[in-house]
């Protein structure tokens, strides 16, 4: 197989395992009857589900092979690169950027207190950052996942916690 036809399929990975669950639910369902029948439209549903986050995460997802390797471990970020480095636990971060302007762009993880974790989204293992961005409260994955994508040359706000954002409308 060719490597990039492998990379293709692996990047849309949970999507394709979706259908192929799909197919077989849909294939069950229509031929089974009482409780196989019942069996094979919540494996229908846990398919569409799949298909679902399948598509987020591959929207999310990037080339990979950038500089520096990230880990997410018990709701922790670490980055480790050539030049910069650090860790910032998600609890708490205050702020949430992508900065653009730079090739390749940055992820700024901003905590209570300490310095900015900058990350490209092209390090190794940047993937992982999805469910722990998703882990934030009152972020919007569509708006995460189109700011990503728009690849705009600019420093972009994602997420802000809502006592921060509170703060910056009361000074507005």
């Amino acid at each position: 197989m060719r490597p990039e036809v492998q990379a293709a399929l692996w990047h849309w990975r949970e999507v394709l395992l979706g259908v192929a669950l799909a197919a077989l639910a849909g294939l069950w369902a229509f031929n089974a009857f009482g409780i196989l029948r019942i069996l094979a439209l919540v494996l229908l549903a846990f398919a569409v589900l799949l298909i679902l986050t399948g598509i987020q995460r591959g929207r999310f997802r990037g080339r990979g092979g950038g500089q520096g390797v990230v880990q997410v471990i018990e709701g922790q970020v670490s980055y480790y690169g050539p030049l910069t480095g650090g860790a910032v636990a998600i609890s708490e971060l205050a702020a949430l950027s992508l900065d653009g302007r730079s090739k390749p762009a940055h992820w700024l993880l901003v905590p209570d207190q300490g310095a900015t974790l900058q990350i490209p989204v092209s390090a190794e293992g940047a993937d992982a950052l999805f469910d722990a961005f998703t882990g934030l409260s009152g972020l919007r994955t569509e708006h995460l996942l189109r700011l990503k994508q728009s690849g705009a040359p600019r420093l972009q706000v994602v997420w802000r916690r809502k006592d921060v954002q509170a703060m910056i409308n009361s000074l507005n």
